[in-house]
C-alpha cells in the first residue's frame, strides 16, 4: 500500500474530471450550485422574505449574501461578525467558519446581520452538539470542531451524497497513514477562490490551509457543511481507499491502489476528447 507522497510531477485527475499535473491523491473542490439565495415576495414588494444559505458556502459568501439581503454596504456583515457575541466553540477562536449553518432563514423588517449570524450559529450548535455527532466524533478520535472541519472538506469534495462517506474514509485513511490530505479544496480556500482548475504552482502557496505542504487537518473548516456531510464525517464508510477520481458524471471511483487509480485516470483521458475539454499540460 502506497503511504509515501508521490512525485511532484505525477499526473493526477481531480474528482470533477479535470486533468492536472500535481500530486496523485488530491481531489477537487466542488463548485457552487446555482441556488436563488433570496426569495422575493410576490406582492410587488422589493424586499426579500427569506435568505437561503446552501451547503458549502464560505463565511465570506454568507456575509455577502446577508449584505445583499438587507441592502447593506459590502463588508457590513463581516464587520458585524467580528463584533457579535456568537456562541462558537473555543477552538474556533471567534471565527464562525463552519458554524453558519446552511438553511433557509426568514427576513423580517427588523432583521440585522448580528441577528442572522446568531441564528445561524445557534442552529449549528443545535445540529452539531447532540449525542449522535459528539459520540461519532469521539469514535473517530476527534472533537466536534475537528469533525466539522472534516465535514467541510467532504462537502467541497464529494460529487454526490452517496460519495460523502467514501470521501470521509479517504480523509481518515490518509490521516492515519501520516499522508498529507492533498485536497484542492483547501488550496482554493487558501487562495480565496473556487475553481475547477488547480495548477501545480497553486499547491506551493504558503498557508496553513495548504494540505499539500501541511500535515493533518486545516486549522478551521473551509466552508459551512450541511447535515449529510457532517453525518459522513462521523460515520465514514468502511474501506481502504486513498484516491478517487470522477471518470464520467455519476462514476466516481475510489481505490487504495495507485496503479488502479492511474488506470482510472487513463480511462478518463480516453473519454476526454469526446467531452471537448482541453487537457492541461
Amino acid at each position: 500500500m502506497q503511504t509515501n507522497t508521490p512525485s511532484r510531477s505525477t499526473i493526477r485527475l481531480t474528482r470533477r474530471g479535470r486533468l492536472a499535473l500535481v500530486v496523485t491523491g488530491a481531489v477537487l473542490a466542488g463548485t457552487a450550485v446555482a441556488v436563488p439565495l433570496l426569495i422575493m415576495r410576490d406582492d410587488g414588494d422589493s424586499r426579500p422574505t427569506t435568505l437561503v444559505i446552501p451547503e458549502g458556502r464560505r463565511a465570506s459568501q454568507v456575509y455577502a449574501a446577508v449584505d445583499k439581503a438587507l441592502a447593506l454596504p459590502a463588508g457590513t456583515t463581516a464587520r458585524s461578525a467580528a463584533r457579535a457575541r456568537l456562541a462558537l466553540p473555543d477552538e474556533a477562536q471567534g471565527n464562525p467558519e463552519g458554524y453558519l449553518f446552511p438553511a433557509t432563514y426568514p427576513l423580517d423588517e427588523k432583521a440585522t446581520p448580528e441577528g442572522l449570524l446568531t441564528r445561524m450559529v445557534d442552529t449549528a450548535n443545535q445540529k452539531f452538539n447532540g449525542a449522535p455527532i459528539t459520540a461519532g466524533a469521539q469514535r473517530n478520535a476527534m472533537n466536534v470542531y475537528q469533525a466539522i472541519t472534516v465535514a467541510s472538506i467532504i462537502q467541497a469534495e464529494a460529487s454526490t451524497k452517496a460519495d460523502m462517506g467514501k470521501v470521509a474514509r479517504v480523509i481518515f485513511n490518509r490521516l492515519e497513514r501520516g499522508m498529507p490530505l492533498q485536497m484542492d479544496s483547501t488550496v482554493n480556500y487558501a487562495l480565496n477562490r473556487s475553481t475547477l482548475r488547480t495548477k501545480a504552482t497553486d499547491t506551493d502557496v504558503d498557508s496553513p490551509y495548504n494540505s499539500y505542504r501541511r500535515m493533518g487537518l486545516p486549522p478551521t473548516p473551509i466552508g459551512n457543511p450541511g447535515e449529510d456531510a457532517v453525518r459522513a464525517a462521523v460515520n465514514p464508510a468502511p474501506g481502504d481507499w486513498l484516491y478517487f477520481v470522477t471518470v464520467k458524471p455519476g462514476d466516481t471511483r475510489f481505490t487504495a491502489d495507485q496503479a488502479e487509480h492511474q488506470r482510472n485516470v487513463a480511462e478518463f483521458e480516453a473519454r476526454r476528447p469526446r467531452s471537448g475539454e482541453p487537457a492541461k499540460k
